[in-house]
């Protein structure tokens, strides 16, 4: 009897092990020099890398990232399901470890990190996220929805206020702050 109860969901959950413990061992790294550069503990990159606990979609982004891998290379020969795909609000996954007084919720399916990451980034009063360079040619997008922020690329720097857009490069260090109280934006980050 065969089991015919595999679906793309599964395929990916079975593959996923061996490719991050392949992705970590291609870049001669440790499970403590996974677990440091990525925020995840080490006891949970290895029991992701057993198969004995599933990653959250922020989990898995944060160890791509880590890792420099292209997560949709991580999901090769898995078809992506047709139709319309809903991530409701209470599911978007959040980045817990950047900046200061922000919270970070990834719009972007997994499969597009390093080429389009899409953001909703809300900022506290004085709320700040200090990010290091990307690769090169690398460059943000950014659209302030409520509030004021603050952007410094390398040594510019320009204030924006509501509907305001700024694309800069970030093959530098770069900056993004709230002045003046809380504020929203809305950020695409292309070829990171």
């Amino acid at each position: 009897m065969t089991d015919n109860s595999s679906t793309p969901e599964t395929e990916v959950l079975s593959l996923l092990p061996t490719r991050l413990r392949a992705a970590r061992r291609d870049k001669g790294l440790s499970l403590d020099a996974v677990a440091k550069l990525s925020g995840v503990s080490r006891s949970m990159v290895s029991q992701i890398e057993r198969g004995e606990s599933s990653p959250t979609i922020a989990t898995l982004w944060n160890l791509t990232r880590a890792l420099q891998v292209d997560f949709a290379g991580l999901l090769e020969g898995v078809d992506e399901p047709a139709g319309i795909e809903v991530l409701r609000n209470a599911h978007v996954p959040l980045i817990a470890n950047a900046g200061q007084g922000c919270s970070i919720r990834i719009l972007s399916p997994p499969e597009e990190v390093g080429r389009h990451e899409v953001y909703d980034i809300r900022f506290k009063e004085n709320g700040i996220l200090d990010s290091a360079p990307h690769k090169r040619g690398a460059r943000e997008h950014l659209t302030v929805i409520t509030g004021n922020v603050r952007i410094k690329a390398g040594q510019q720097v320009e204030l924006l206020g509501p509907g305001d857009t700024a694309r800069y490069p970030v093959d530098q260090p770069h900056t993004i702050s709230a002045e003046a109280g809380p504020a929203q934006v809305f950020l695409v980050v292309q070829d990171a």
